[in-house]
């Protein structure tokens, strides 16, 4: 079932996706080499205890065989395309691709982000990863554009994949985007990839992660020992950006926007994220 959020309930999601993009910055700033993943999720617990926020992660989705997520971050390097789980054995080094995805809850609702840093920096790596960070991350912002009210969910998707399929990359299919509120995971799923003009149509009130994963090589992948880490079936490098946007009256709403990105991307067209710029 698709849930509406009042306007009231839209601007206790942007508190809580100001304290994910506060987090987010924190954190970048703290990327480097030699620093754990650890030592990242330590830093993460501090922040959102100091925001008076509970995160979304600690505790989630235990089935039988499977615990719960034990940590406040998911922390997926390289290979790694989403749901790392952090560690004192993960040490960053220089051109690695370090995958940070976050979550809080404020007043009982979720906000949701993700970004992938090149530990670093762009020069310690090359061309074609430099290339692939930055056109998932403009993967994204050509879906949140779209999160207008009477489009189509497809013409998210398809936005999203219109980043990808040009150049190759595999788009990860067994984990998509999702409606968010007072649950981190809510109707609709929303695919990376599909046919524009398709799906449900776009309502004011409806709020959605949107995250594209793209892969240097295919799009399949395996799950670790484990239980949560995902990895590359082929062992290509991945990349994962997310944002979390209410659809509303005046155009998307981006609720994770850090302070070097845009809230309303369809009012700031130029500063939405080209495939040129990356981190």
């Amino acid at each position: 079932m698709i849930v509406r959020k009042s306007l009231s309930e839209v601007e206790i999601m942007a508190r809580a996706g100001r304290v994910i993009a506060r987090l987010h910055e924190v954190l970048r700033e703290a990327v480097a080499p030699g620093v754990t993943t650890e030592e990242l999720d330590q830093i993460s617990a501090r922040e959102l205890r100091s925001a008076n926020a509970i995160p979304s992660f600690k505790g989630y989705g235990g089935t039988p065989g499977r615990v719960p997520f034990p940590a406040t971050l998911c922390t997926s390097v390289n290979e790694e395309i989403v749901h790392g789980i952090p560690s004192a054995d993960v040490t960053l080094r220089e051109g690695d691709l370090i995958k940070i995805d976050a979550g809080a809850i404020v007043d009982g609702y979720h906000a949701d982000s993700a970004v992938t840093w090149i530990v670093g920096g762009d020069a310690t790596v090359s061309e074609a990863v430099r290339d692939l960070v930055a056109r998932t991350r403009s993967g994204l912002w050509a879906g949140l554009s779209k999160a207008a009210v009477g489009n189509r969910l497809g013409d998210v998707s398809a936005a999203v994949e219109s980043h990808a399929a040009p150049h190759g990359y595999g788009v990860v299919r067994e984990y998509v985007g999702h409606g968010i509120g007072r649950a981190l995971h809510e109707d609709p799923h929303v695919p990376n990839y599909g046919r524009a003009g398709r799906g449900p149509r776009l309502v004011e009130g409806l709020v959605i992660a949107i995250e594209p994963m793209f892969n240097l090589g295919s799009h399949a992948t395996q799950v670790q020992d484990d239980g949560w880490t995902v990895t590359t079936a082929d062992g290509a490098l991945s990349a994962h950006w997310e944002h979390t946007v209410a659809i509303t009256a005046d155009g998307p709403r981006v609720l994770t926007a850090r302070s070097d990105e845009p809230e309303w991307p369809l009012r700031f067209p130029e500063l939405i994220p080209t495939a040129g710029v990356a981190g």
